[in-house]
């Protein structure tokens, strides 16, 4: 079997999510993560094993290592001259110089949902598009929200055939350990109408017709998608065979909220560290049972989406895809899952 050698441009909050999948795979193998300087984020990378360099190519910033107690390998370069793709996972804005570099090194390469479908003209969900990725030179694994709203909508496509779909963000304000950003005491709408979010599910899925607005709320836990989808004339569903469907579906969870006394994104979380993930992480989509309704030819539902953590999954299965290791998306999804679910020993 072909070890797939990965490369980790970034090592934060998605960074190190990443890394820890991919560590936990047979098929792939960490060949080193960047930081930008000396800092706690570099411990965590020693203690796991992997090879630790610099983001830029900068001998000033390089040679600030050796002042530290981390070992440097080197810069940028250096990583992407040893790794068959990097999954970038910089702060935004910084993908257009980035992408250059991946250009120039000649390797495959990955974003993710904070740089515009425009940056690499192919985007990337494992539901909606992984055979249209195989064996891509590049693309862009879309945000939590859009990932979210894939998961659950396309299977409603693939079985009805056409699709539309309005729906409203409830964003957390700032993941938890972003202690500048707010709203602290009040509800920001977001005003570009339509939101990014729908816009962005036809990039994977463009058959999907799909409005969407948006607001951040003082929470740091998860996002709540609110949808109303129509479904077409005769399309032969029940309120409990879309329910099954999901249930049916890889990385949804199906839950009662009264039954299961999981009725808020709080409860929701603490059952991700109740079953023992890793940083209390929920890769799936969770979806409020008691809050589907089909009446006629119109669906309604609630889910929730742990902004942290449910790409982590997609960026393993996109790595598959770009360099056309398996074609079929289910079997990459089952590999990933048992891999991570081994690794962490749940």
């Amino acid at each position: 079997m072909v070890t797939i050698k990965v490369a980790i441009n970034g090592f934060g909050t998605i960074g190190k999510r990443v890394a820890d999948a991919i560590d936990a795979q047979k098929d792939m193998e960490i060949v080193g993560v960047t930081k930008t300087g000396p800092s706690f984020g570099c411990g965590l990378a020693v203690k796991k094993g992997f090879p630790l360099y610099c983001t830029f190519d900068d001998n000033e910033k390089i040679s600030s290592f050796a002042n530290s107690d981390y070992d440097c390998k080197g810069g940028l370069t250096d990583l992407l001259s040893i790794a068959d793709v990097v999954i970038d996972c910089a702060p935004g804005k910084m993908g257009a110089d980035n992408l250059q570099k991946y250009k120039s090194a000649g390797i495959k390469y990955m974003f993710q949902g904070g740089e515009k479908h425009s940056l690499t003209g192919l985007s990337y969900t494992s539901s909606a598009n992984h055979s249209e990725n195989f064996n891509a030179q590049g693309t862009r694994v879309v945000s939590c929200n859009t990932t979210g709203l894939s998961r659950t909508l396309v299977p409603l496509f693939d079985y009805c055939g056409s699709l539309k779909v309005e729906c409203t963000m409830i964003r957390r304000a700032a993941d938890p350990g972003d202690s500048d950003k707010g709203p602290i005491n009040a509800i920001q709408p977001v005003l570009k109408v339509p939101s990014h979010h729908g816009p962005d599910v036809m990039t994977v899925k463009p058959e999907i017709e799909i409005n969407s607005l948006a607001v951040a709320v003082p929470t740091t836990l998860m996002h709540v998608h609110s949808i109303i989808a129509d479904l077409p004339e005769g399309h032969g569903l029940t309120t409990e065979k879309i329910i099954q469907m999901w249930k049916d579906t890889p990385r949804v969870i199906v839950m009662n909220g009264k039954d299961d006394r999981i009725p808020t994104t709080a409860e929701v979380m603490e059952m991700a560290r109740d079953i023992g993930r890793k940083w209390g992480d929920l890769h799936e989509i969770f979806v409020w049972e008691d809050g589907v309704k089909l009446v006629n030819n119109r669906l309604y539902y609630f889910q929730a989406i742990h902004q942290e953590s449910d790409v982590i999954p997609e960026n393993v299965d996109c790595v598959r895809a770009l360099m056309g290791t398996e074609k079929d998306w289910k079997l990459s999804v089952a590999k990933t899952d048992l891999a991570i679910s081994e690794y962490y020993g749940i």
